[in-house]
């Protein structure tokens, strides 16, 4: 005889906290988006039903006949008119201390964005996952390449395997196991639950009946109440993006900072920062265009002034709405005629920071992040350590004037005795064609590659010189090829000059003008460059080399 099989006690559902400001006893139809509210065919009926209480909005979305049916009729000569149609369930419940809501289909669709507790997936996560156990891990480099990695791993391993980076990482979503825990799931102790936590919301296999439904949500309460996530994850905790707020007072009042240094000439805690979608044809870029509305001017070389000219005198309150209005457009002519990129938003161009007290929040790609106090102080005495660090090398100062660039600037400051120019003096090989390898722009005294840059328009600037030191440390230790013709190149212009020693153990010194020629200072570094300039020293010191940072005055 068959045994009958036991019906499921749980089913795997994504949990959103909600933002209840107003206390966990507010209409709960504020939470759902108007537009469903009012949707035909959808419906919001409360309910109270063995202890649960809250709010149950279920509807069917119909678009009508598929995209793909004339497409399929146009090639086969057959009719067809197939629909579709998609689901959503939002279940929000009430416990004594919040308000959760359940989502199922396209559920989450109907949430209010300004109701979601951002952090609150993330929260939970790193202080129940088994750090041994992680089976996937996204996370964006906060710096002026906007790269975003997703690395997964079938059997799951320890967290830190997964290359989260030191310094400006931020973890948006992380999957793993947790065992151990009071959820119903996992309360026999045989089993553990698969979870995958977010920025606002978590998705785990929660109760099927209302009594076993609130004791898992009060032991989610209780995982949430821990002061501090399980070691192994700190990584992960540093970095938290307000994206999922909405427009939230604290984004309220963050954007209406920023409206007011949009006012503000040489505000100090504001960048040019090159889109992520940009960068890589940011310096092919001959000309971009800066548009509002029907009025478009072109600059060869972008600079933030050129940004803020057009909102500047505007009322305030009103700037940053505009530039969320412009649009920025590369092209890789004078004439404007060959476009390398499309039209970005304007504000998208900025990076900017502001300080409240011990918190500090920063304005990336258009979002507002939150950086913890801890984590800013390592990044300060990062940057400090490397800025005490001696320096044999000395660079002359770099005057203003026409025609006084970089490649000027390079071969004067390699006139000085024992100094060597090596900028476009590239070394090419099978694998790096076409413009080759730049080395270094500099040779120092003692073999140090020198890295030259003038830093006042945009971090993406910094970013691509401590990019290009890197690359040429990582290219010199593992390319036999490159360091062979490397060191042709070095007899053939420093005659008797050994440059074996100092290449086992190489000085990567990079030379930074700031805008006016200010110091280089904790103070003077913007934040994103800070972050730019520990992940590349710390990538290099793995490679044994040692990096210093010299400023270069007018």
């Amino acid at each position: 005889m068959a045994r009958s099989k036991k019906p499921p006690t749980t089913h795997k559902a994504s949990l959103f906290r909600i933002r209840t400001p107003e206390g966990p006893d507010l209409d709960l139809h504020t939470v759902v988006s108007e537009h469903y509210l009012s949707r035909e065919g959808f419906k919001a009926v409360p309910f109270d039903h063995d202890g649960l209480q809250g709010l149950l909005v279920t509807g069917t979305v119909a678009r009508g006949r598929s995209a793909w049916c004339e497409v399929a009729e146009s090639l086969t000569g057959l009719t067809a008119h197939e629909e579709n149609r998609t689901a959503a369930g939002l279940l929000l419940v009430r416990t004594r201390r919040s308000v959760y809501a359940l989502t199922y289909g396209m559920g989450h669709l109907m949430i209010e964005s300004s109701r979601l507790d951002s952090g609150f997936g993330l929260e939970f996560a790193i202080r129940c996952l088994d750090e041994n156990s992680i089976t996937l891990v996204r996370h964006h480099l906060m710096d002026a390449r906007g790269r975003t990695d997703e690395n997964t791993a079938t059997r799951g391993e320890h967290i830190r395997g997964f290359g989260i980076e030191r310094f400006g990482d931020i973890v948006s979503k992380i999957t793993g196991t947790v065992s151990g825990i009071t959820l119903t799931y996992t309360q026999d102790g045989n089993r553990s639950a698969r979870i995958t936590g977010s920025d606002n919301s978590v998705k785990l296999p929660l109760a099927r009946t209302p009594a076993e439904l609130l004791s898992d949500l009060n032991a989610i309460e209780d995982i949430c109440d821990q002061p501090e996530p399980l070691p192994g994850f700190d990584l992960v905790a540093r970095v938290r993006s307000l994206k999922g707020r909405g427009k939230t007072e604290l984004v309220r009042r963050l954007d209406g900072k920023l409206d007011e240094m949009l006012a503000t000439p040489d505000a100090p805690r504001m960048a040019l920062s090159a889109p992520s979608e940009c960068l890589d044809r940011f310096g092919f870029a001959d000309t971009f265009t800066i548009s509002k509305g029907t009025k478009t001017e072109a600059v060869e070389e972008l600079e933030l002034d050129h940004i803020l000219a057009f909102v500047r005198d505007l009322p305030a309150g009103s700037r940053l709405k505009t530039l969320k209005d412009m649009r920025v457009q590369m092209f890789g002519d004078q004439a404007a005629d060959e476009p390398i990129s499309r039209k970005v938003p304007a504000h998208r161009w900025l990076t900017a920071e502001v300080v409240e007290g011990a918190a500090h929040y920063f304005y990336w790609q258009g979002v507002w992040y939150e950086v913890g106090e801890e984590y800013l102080s390592a990044i300060e005495d990062g940057i400090q350590e490397l800025l005490d660090r001696p320096t044999k090398v000395v660079l002359p100062p770099w005057p203003k004037g026409n025609g006084k660039d970089e490649g000027w600037y390079n071969e004067q400051a390699a006139k000085q005795p024992g100094y060597t120019l090596f900028d476009k003096k590239t070394v090419r090989t099978k694998k790096f064609k076409g413009g080759g390898l730049e080395i270094c722009d500099i040779l120092g005294p003692e073999g140090q590659l020198i890295h030259v840059k003038k830093a006042d328009k945009s971090t993406a600037d910094l970013n691509h010189l401590f990019a290009q030191g890197r690359v040429s440390i990582e290219t010199l230790r593992y390319d036999a090829d490159v360091r062979q013709k490397f060191l042709t190149r070095l007899a053939e212009t420093r005659s008797g000059d050994s440059f074996m020693e100092a290449l086992s153990a190489p000085t990567v010194v990079f030379a930074i003008l700031l805008k006016g020629g200010k110091p280089i200072t904790v103070d003077s570094l913007f934040a994103f460059a800070q972050v730019s300039l520990l992940q590349a020293a710390t990538a290099l010191q793995g490679m044994g080399a040692t990096v210093e940072v010299v400023a270069i005055t007018r």
